[in-house]
């Protein structure tokens, strides 16, 4: 199969495209690697894979040096004249959209990146999957569609009309069109709401970097909410799996004949954050200081993925435990060594 993967430099675009090599697929890969956060992580991602580049090389097919089947193309997904030329060209079988613009709290300061990536983009794939007969189009959606919802674990079939954050909102807003194009022009979409992803290559503006991070460098870590949250940290390994299984499956047509679905993926085990914390500190051997926080505007104090419908339609089963988890991403960040972040 002929898989493009937007956000392939990113966390999980990394490792899903590194597991679809794995099973045989030729895969595309497409990132803008702006800096939202540091590039250069983004980079060692992609020289992971075999491809060899710098910034500055838009629209440019790059081939990777240890994987005959993948290639990569500095690329916005909102370009409007380079994408569809891609499309044409390429004539994927499947596309996983997986670039967009993250984080809850960034969003409050550049609202207008969310909506041009995740919405203004987000369309732009769409198009691109409807004039080119894309016969399957996976898309990253979030926990943070569900907002502040009381009840838990959160089920798909939850109000989700009361966002948070402006993030969640472009989230949202994705699975509506996602929706609307199953309707009007029969395009198969599965949308699939992450829950808190951790491992190895992690997201430098995310907790399990920005906590190892400060215990390693004995500054304290910021607790908002004074650490009275609950997170259903899900190992990448997991999360790819559940990917994996759900685009060699497309969906089947709902009762209004749109042929498109949303599933939940995350391990479906809560974890207070201080258990995270002490996790952390077994494996850095080493204890964090803290500092206590209000809640972030934004922020959530609870997530929790009911996944019962992506294990009855694919047998998905998250297999990792946190402790096992964070190991695997200590073990890499120790490597790693991410001084310059």
């Amino acid at each position: 199969m002929k898989i493009l993967v937007t956000g392939a430099a990113g966390f999980i675009g990394f490792h899903l495209t590194s597991r679809l090599l794995k099973e045989g697929h030729e895969v595309v890969g497409v990132d803008n690697l702006n800096s939202y956060y540091t590039p250069s992580l983004k980079l060692d991602r992609l020289a992971e894979l075999g491809i060899t580049t710098t910034l500055g090389k838009a629209g440019k097919i790059i081939k990777s040096q240890s994987q005959p089947s993948l290639s990569f193309v500095e690329a916005d997904i909102a370009d409007r004249v380079f994408m569809p030329a891609l499309f044409k060209t390429e004539q994927f079988d499947s596309v996983v959209n997986l670039a967009a613009q993250a984080g809850v709290r960034y969003s409050l300061e550049n609202p207008f990146a969310y909506v041009e990536s995740n919405v203004v983009g987000f369309l732009n794939i769409l198009e691109c999957c409807r004039h080119n007969s894309v016969e399957h189009l996976i898309y990253a959606s979030s926990s943070s569609v569900y907002g502040s919802n009381a009840k838990t674990p959160f089920a798909e079939s939850d109000e989700v009309n009361s966002p948070e954050s402006l993030y969640a909102a472009t989230k949202r807003s994705d699975e509506l069109m996602a929706m609307c194009y199953a309707k009007l022009y029969g395009l198969r979409s599965t949308g699939l709401r992450f829950f808190t992803v951790h491992g190895p290559w992690g997201r430098p503006d995310m907790a399990p970097m920005l906590f190892a991070d400060a215990i390693s460098a004995h500054r304290p870590i910021k607790l908002f909410n004074g650490g009275d949250m609950e997170r259903d940290f899900t190992f990448i390994d997991d999360i790819v799996e559940g990917v994996v299984r759900v685009i060699t499956t497309q969906p089947i047509a709902t009762e209004s004949d749109r042929p498109h679905a949303i599933y939940n993926i995350g391990s479906s085990r809560p974890v207070i954050l201080g258990e995270f914390i002490a996790e952390l500190e077994a494996q850095l051997g080493c204890k964090a200081e803290r500092e206590s926080l209000p809640m972030q505007a934004g922020d959530v104090k609870r997530t929790y993925a009911d996944t019962s419908l992506l294990e009855q339609r694919f047998g998905y089963r998250p297999t990792t435990s946190l402790h096992d988890g964070v190991k695997a991403f200590i073990d890499w960040y120790k490597n790693y060594k991410l001084t310059d972040i």
